[in-house]
C-alpha cells in the first residue's frame, strides 16, 4: 500500500487514528504534525463560567461577534460567528454568488466543493480573472504552501471584480499567525467582499468549532440568516470572547510561533530538506522521496500530511515542544 495515496490520510489532517492502523507498530504518543493547528493551545487563568442548562444568549452572541472584530481589525463591518468557517464555506453554493465561479489552486478540497463546478486559477491570473466578474474563492495564507497575496493586492482584486458585479471571497483561516496579512482592516462596508476567519487553527481549539464571517452587510447577512438563532454553542462564545480579549497571549502566540517556525526550517534544511510557505503554522517540504519520508516518519510514529495529488509534496506542522522536535530530528536522521 502506498501510503501517499490512502484516501484518508492524504485527503485531510488530524487522522490519528487512520494512522495507527496504518503504522500499528509505531511508538507511542504520536505525534501529529499533519494540521495546521498550533501546537500550544490557548487556555485562560480561570476558565470561563458556562451555563450549558439555557441557551446561548443574545448578548453573549453579540459580545462574541464584538471581540473578535476588535481582534480583526473589523470594527466598521458586520461579523457573525460560524460553528466553523467549513460551515460557512459550505453554504457558498447556495448564497446566489455570481457566476463565472472560480477557486484558486492549489487550496482547500473545501473550496473546490464550496463552489460545484469551479474551474481553478492560478495566483498569477487573478488580476486577469478579476476583470470578467463573478465569484473568486482564495485561501491568505494559503494551504498547503503557505503562499501569501498583500491585502493591498487582494483589494485591487475585490475593487476589479466589483466594476463587474462581482464577488471576492478570502479564507484566512491561518492569518491570525502572520500580523499585517489580514484583508479585513483594509475594507470598507461596500467592498464585494466576504472573509471567512478562524477561531481553532491559531489558538490551537478546533474542537471548539468556532469561525466567523466578516465583511459586505448583504453576504454576511446570508451566512448569519443560515444559522439562525443559536449558530454557535454557550461554549465557543465564552471561550472565544475570552480568547480574542486576551492581547498579551496573542502577542506572545505570534512571536512565538514564528520563532518556531525558524527552528523547524533549521532542523529539515539540516536533513536536506528545504521548506517553503509565509505561514508559520506549517511548512511545504518538495521531494521526490516523499512517500519514502511519509512511510519512515509514519514508521517512527510522527504523522505529517501527504498529498494525493502532489506526491512529492508533504506538509509539516509545528512540533509542540523541544521532545517532539527531537523525536521528529531523530527520525529523519534515522530514515
Amino acid at each position: 500500500m502506498n501510503a501517499t495515496r490512502s484516501p484518508g490520510l492524504a485527503f485531510h489532517g488530524g487522522r490519528l487514528d487512520e494512522a495507527s492502523r496504518r503504522f500499528p507498530d509505531a511508538p507511542g504518543p504520536w505525534i501529529d504534525l499533519s494540521t495546521g493547528i498550533n501546537p500550544q493551545a490557548w487556555g485562560p487563568a480561570t476558565p470561563p463560567e458556562v451555563d450549558l442548562r439555557r441557551l446561548p444568549s443574545d448578548a453573549a452572541l453579540a459580545g462574541l461577534n464584538r471581540a473578535a472584530a476588535r481582534a480583526f481589525g473589523a470594527e466598521a463591518l458586520p461579523v457573525a460567528a460560524l460553528p466553523g468557517s467549513e460551515i460557512g464555506l459550505r453554504a457558498l453554493a447556495e448564497a446566489g454568488l455570481p457566476r463565472p465561479w472560480r477557486v484558486v489552486a492549489p487550496a482547500y478540497r473545501s473550496h473546490a466543493a464550496a463552489l460545484p463546478g469551479a474551474t481553478a486559477i492560478s495566483t498569477a491570473q487573478l488580476a486577469e480573472e478579476a476583470a470578467r466578474g463573478g465569484t473568486i474563492l482564495l485561501a491568505n495564507p494559503n494551504n498547503p504552501d503557505g503562499r501569501m497575496v498583500a491585502p493591498v493586492d487582494l483589494l485591487a482584486v475585490a475593487h476589479r471584480l466589483g466594476g463587474k458585479g462581482g464577488v471576492l471571497v478570502v479564507d484566512e483561516a491561518f492569518v491570525d499567525a502572520v500580523p499585517g496579512a489580514s484583508l479585513v482592516p483594509h475594507l470598507a462596508p461596500a467592498d464585494p467582499v466576504l472573509v471567512f476567519r478562524s477561531f481553532g487553527k491559531f489558538f490551537g481549539l478546533a474542537g471548539v468549532r468556532l469561525g466567523f464571517a466578516v465583511g459586505s452587510a448583504g453576504l454576511v447577512a446570508k451566512q448569519a440568516d443560515r444559522l439562525g438563532s443559536w449558530p454557535v454553542s454557550a461554549t465557543a462564545i465564552a471561550l472565544g470572547t475570552s480568547a480574542y480579549a486576551d492581547a498579551g497571549w496573542i502577542d506572545a502566540t505570534r512571536a512565538g510561533l514564528a520563532e518556531a517556525a525558524t527552528t523547524l526550517d533549521r532542523l529539515l534544511a539540516a536533513h536536506g530538506l528545504s521548506a517553503r510557505g509565509d505561514c508559520p503554522l506549517f511548512r511545504l517540504v518538495e521531494t521526490g522521496q516523499a512517500a519514502d519520508l511519509f512511510e519512515a516518519l509514519g514508521r517512527a510514529g510522527i504523522l505529517v500530511r501527504p498529498f494525493d495529488y502532489a506526491p512529492t509534496w508533504l506538509r509539516f506542522g509545528l512540533p509542540g515542544d523541544a521532545e517532539a522536535l527531537d523525536r521528529l530530528d531523530r527520525a529523519l536522521r534515522h530514515r
